[in-house]
């Protein structure tokens, strides 16, 4: 059977993570990834997709949180079923204003300053490693002129991942890097000199929370992150009230 690849499924703009989500979707529901078939691996989905890590995780967690796929950690990613249409997922059109980006920010509180707090406690180098990355990753992102929303993300899953509780895990994947708020829905920050100090901020922000993982202090991680998203969460409050849509 001629099954279609992931990468002939770019064929207009959009999330990646949900073209991926959408290939492995059509693989099952075709015939050509049975129930129990093993996927790819990330670094051959990558390959074959053209993106990146970050993303590859995104749409594995998509999956897993909507019933496609379960991980078997050390094993692999197997396939299941084809889920349920009626699992937990916030998509893009449920993202449109800056009132549904406060709600969402008001979920992540919760769900990520407990995450926080977890990663300190049971984090391991390897996730202190990709998380150093991220930072890096987003400062030299910064510096270039862009809005570093992919090493913004990979530095939130890795926090979700440091739990050791795939549910977590999970949960930040259904999220998906549409959660990540930007300047695109904030009228308050435009000019680029403003941008940068933005960015620069949210990063200092990230700083902190990752010192408190490492040093592994629950107490200031979850005092660290509460407090970052929390700052994102005011400011689009703000951009709101201006806006006119609070």
């Amino acid at each position: 059977m001629n099954t279609p690849t992931l990468a002939t499924r770019r064929t207009k703009p959009r999330n990646l993570a949900l073209d991926v989500v959408d290939a492995v979707v059509e693989r099952v529901r075709a015939g050509a990834l049975v129930v129990g078939a093993k996927l790819p691996t990330e670094a051959a989905i990558m390959d074959e997709f053209g993106v990146s890590r970050t993303v590859v995780r995104e749409a594995l967690s998509k999956l897993q949180a909507s019933g496609v796929v379960q991980t078997r950690h050390g094993v692999g990613t197997f396939v299941v079923g084809l889920g349920d249409a009626s699992a937990f997922r916030i998509g893009p059109e449920q993202l449109a204003t800056l009132r549904d980006i406060i709600a969402v920010l008001e979920l992540r509180i919760g769900l990520e300053t407990e995450a926080a707090g977890l990663a300190a406690v049971r984090r391991t180098e390897a996730n202190l490693t990709t998380m150093r990355q991220a930072l890096d990753d987003f400062a030299a992102s910064v510096s270039a002129g862009l809005d570093a929303v992919t090493a913004d993300f990979a530095f939130h899953s890795e926090i979700a991942r440091a739990t050791q509780n795939p549910h977590f895990t999970d949960l930040i994947g259904a999220l998906g890097m549409t959660a990540i708020p930007r300047a695109r829905l904030d009228p308050s920050v435009s000019a680029d000199a403003e941008k940068l100090s933005y960015l620069r901020r949210v990063n200092g922000e990230h700083e902190s929370i990752y010192d408190a993982i490492a040093s592994q202090d629950p107490e200031a991680a979850r005092a660290a992150m509460r407090t970052h998203l929390a700052n994102s969460r005011e400011r689009r409050r703000r951009a709101a009230a201006l806006a006119g849509d609070a």
